[in-house]
């Protein structure tokens, strides 16, 4: 079967979420899967990550906007290749197109109220795209594809698919994210001392950026150690907003953002972190907070959305709208050793559920099923 994968942006130096989810995939079913012929779409970028081998052939699209990369170049490029299944991998796809398809839906936040203070645009418009495209888009998708029960159910209930018109397949996380005793020199780039605070976080409001930042500055009052905290993806100036609302400029001093930061650092920080916050207020997954865990770093994550079921049980789970609840945990990590160990040994187990591997073996399956369906 000839088999198309939209991977739009994974040649762009700055990856995010998605990128990397599709990324990987590709990865895998290059490595694993001799019997099918994949051809990859992409825009043109500076990191060529995926090359051309006997069964997988990249094919750069280069047009100016997002919209008409995937609703005009994207559908005529598949057809041009004679592909027999297009999968399209972050969240939306072509309205028009005659070629079957298979979409992963990762969430649907774009269907919930939006947060009037987000004031990116980027995000906005991404929000928007998503409410015109995809309930034109649904109806015409062999499968539908999401990251974990959460999500299914959500999406279930929200927009009325089928039950069986879905496949819940769960992200993994790379092999490089693993416990090491010398995280080397790498950590050193953003924090000059092991030990610290880590927090992925950006001005999404569903980030909770905020009221993370209320619990630093509490946990600061009350920490006899007062770890400095290490933010990635967050500007100077939305940080000086929230200091100016909350008046917390005590946090001001301790606080490190060195802006975007590649994945290939991420498993140093992790290893060189004393603690991970992941406090988001929704999450359709959260790759971040498996990786972590696989880096045997204690993580302080939410009791809300999907995190519960990718951390697990006995993972800390906290109540995202309270601050105090996420100082505490903070202290607790900080006073209580034994429960510091246990914690660390709580992610390395969780996180052996999960790979690549096992997620491009779904994916293999979920192609031949939505190719049954076209015959």
């Amino acid at each position: 079967m000839k088999i198309g994968i939209e991977a739009q942006r994974i040649f762009r130096k700055n990856k995010h979420g998605m990128d990397y989810v599709v990324l990987q995939e590709i990865r895998q079913l290059q490595q694993m899967d001799s019997d099918n012929e994949y051809y990859v779409f992409v825009k043109p970028g500076p990191d060529r990550c995926v090359e051309d081998s006997s069964n997988v052939h990249v094919v750069e699209i280069d047009t100016p906007t997002y919209p008409l990369w995937e609703q005009w170049a994207l559908p005529r490029a598949a057809r041009r290749a004679g592909v027999e299944l297009l999968h399209c991998t972050s969240n939306t796809a072509p309205i028009r197109c005659d070629v079957p398809l298979v979409l992963t839906l990762h969430d649907i936040i774009f269907l919930e109220p939006r947060d009037k203070q987000n004031r990116s645009l980027y995000q906005n418009m991404g929000w928007l795209y998503r409410r015109l495209v995809v309930p034109r888009i649904l109806d015409r998708c062999r499968r539908i594809i999401t990251v974990s029960n959460f999500e299914r159910d959500n999406i279930v209930s929200r927009l009325g698919i089928a039950p069986g018109r879905m496949a819940m397949i769960y992200n993994g996380y790379n092999e490089w994210f693993r416990p090491q005793d010398d995280p080397k020199e790498v950590y050193r780039r953003y924090m000059p001392e092991r030990g610290f605070l880590f927090f992925l976080g950006n001005t999404d409001p569903k980030k909770n950026t905020e009221r993370t930042l209320v619990a630093y500055a509490r946990y600061l009052e009350q920490s006899a150690v007062k770890r400095p905290l290490l933010m990635a993806d967050l500007d100077r100036d939305y940080l000086d907003g929230i200091i100016s609302r909350n008046h917390i400029e005590a946090i001001r001093g301790h606080i490190v953002m060195p802006g975007y930061i590649p994945n290939g650092d991420l498993p140093y920080i992790y290893n060189a972190a004393f603690a991970f916050l992941y406090t988001s207020l929704r999450e359709s997954f959260g790759i971040p907070l498996l990786e972590a865990m696989a880096c045997g770093v204690p993580v302080v994550t939410s009791r809300t959305s999907s995190m519960p079921e990718i951390a697990g049980p006995d993972a800390i789970l906290v109540n995202p709208e309270s601050s105090d609840e996420i100082a505490g945990m903070l202290l607790r990590l900080e006073t209580d050793a034994p429960f510091y160990a246990r914690q660390r040994q709580v992610g390395l187990e969780r996180a052996s559920h999960f790979s690549w591997r096992q997620t491009a073996r779904q994916l293999l399956e979920v192609y031949r099923k939505s190719a049954e369906l076209t015959k």
